[in-house]
């Protein structure tokens, strides 16, 4: 069985509010997962920031036994330097096709 750690949407529309939750690859995005071991608000507040909550010890856990975080996880938990940068992603010829005519 193949675990994700992924971003599971909650918030009602244009106010997104994201759980961080642990599931098997194959379950649908907000369907049934393993564990929920933290929050996601993408939205600035007041102070702007954004807010991110995350049970550390549980993070390092799944991660130490083979649950591969999503992309977006995956950058959420290099802000809590519990993992390496991700590499820098490669433009597409579209973007850069973008980029010039700017």
């Amino acid at each position: 069985m193949v675990v994700r750690m992924r971003l599971q949407r909650w918030g009602a529309t244009h106010r997104p509010f994201y759980r961080v939750v642990v599931a098997n690859a194959r379950a649908p995005r907000d369907g049934k997962f393993i564990e929920r071991i933290g929050t996601y608000d993408p939205l600035i507040d007041h102070t702007g920031r954004k807010k991110i909550a995350l049970n550390f010890e549980r993070a390092k856990y799944w991660l130490s036994v083979g649950a591969q975080p999503s992309e977006t996880v995956a950058r959420l938990l290099h802000y809590a330097d519990l993992l390496p940068p991700l590499p820098m992603r490669r433009r597409t010829k579209s973007a850069e096709s973008k980029q010039k005519d700017e």
